[in-house]
């Protein structure tokens, strides 16, 4: 079934998870292009700045804040856009967690949390929107996951395993709306590593702060792909070259990815910054300094991919 959606600039966009990193550039991206932009996330002075700037470029923004482990606060966010702007067209949801540590000193209690925000979270949004969106006759659900989605890392396993159970819950909610003959498309956007604050806000136990496993890539990248399945439906995108590559092998011989991973991932994944297992992170409770888009890694990162 072909599914035409409306321009960019004829669209109201929710993006859940904006206050920083990819999430406040889709929707500095999303504004740019002339649609009407609903943010949310659990930090306020985030979404305040984020709204604030849109407005200060000619945009249309309002925020809403919200913890995605709550249905009901995620509910608010379509509703809002709805009272707003009396529709729903497209519903990003990039909001997550992370926590870098071995399973086994991962506590039954971090785990569950890590589910709770990637997983249920963004079923949550999917529940939300979807009304709306059927009501309007069109819409898209972009999701983003990571390429973990497909590929796990080490140290990495309760979002390893949150990103897995997103890939699967896409896959059938795409069947169950094309069986339906509904018009709305439902994205997995899987970014490899990207240069954004998660890195500063996340959980970790390594005894140092943690990066992405280069190459590192810019969130404009990722925020691009987003905007443009908005406007042109895709099943699945990979964003970052390393990431296709790292799938492609997955492919073909998943014991030699395990090979790779265990020669490359485990010192990729450190840097040589101190951090204590009890320095702030935002697993719970929004923490400030990082409401950005942008990480600590620019002077390594890449604007670009094949």
């Amino acid at each position: 079934m072909q599914i035409q959606l409306k321009p960019i600039n004829q669209q109201v966009v929710a993006v859940v998870g904006a206050s920083s990193g990819i999430g406040r550039n889709a929707a500095l991206q999303f504004a740019n292009r002339g649609a009407k932009v609903v943010v949310a996330a659990r930090s306020q002075p985030g979404l305040e700045s984020l709204v604030a700037e849109i407005r200060g470029m000619g945009g249309d923004a309002t925020a809403v804040v919200a913890d995605v482990t709550v249905f009901e606060q995620v509910k608010a966010i379509a509703d809002q856009a709805v009272e707003q702007y009396g529709r729903l067209d497209t519903w990003v949801h990039n909001a997550a967690v992370e926590l870098y540590a071995a399973f086994e000193v991962t506590t039954p209690e971090e785990f569950k949390r890590i589910i709770d925000v990637n997983l249920m979270g963004q079923v949550y949004g999917a529940m939300a929107a979807l009304p709306h969106l059927k009501r309007e006759g069109r819409g898209a659900l972009i999701h983003v996951t990571s390429v973990e989605a497909r590929r796990s890392l080490p140290l990495q396993s309760a979002y390893a395993a949150s990103k897995h159970g997103l890939d699967g819950f896409l896959e059938t909610l795409r069947v169950e709306l094309m069986h339906e003959k509904l018009p709305i498309s439902v994205t997995n956007i899987m970014p490899a590593s990207i240069n954004t604050p998660i890195f500063n806000k996340a959980r970790t136990k390594l005894g140092v702060k943690p990066m992405g496993v280069p190459p590192i890539y810019e969130p404009s990248l990722v925020a691009k792909a987003i905007v443009e399945c908005a406007e042109r439906p895709k099943r699945d995108v990979v964003v970052g070259d390393a990431g296709k590559a790292i799938l492609a092998a997955q492919r073909i011989s998943p014991s030699l990815v395990d090979a790779y991973m265990v020669r490359t991932a485990f010192d990729g994944q450190r840097t040589n910054e101190p951090k204590s297992e009890t320095a702030p992170d935002n697993l719970y409770e929004p923490i400030e300094g990082y409401d950005k888009i942008q990480g600590d890694f620019s002077d390594q990162s890449r604007s670009w991919s094949f």
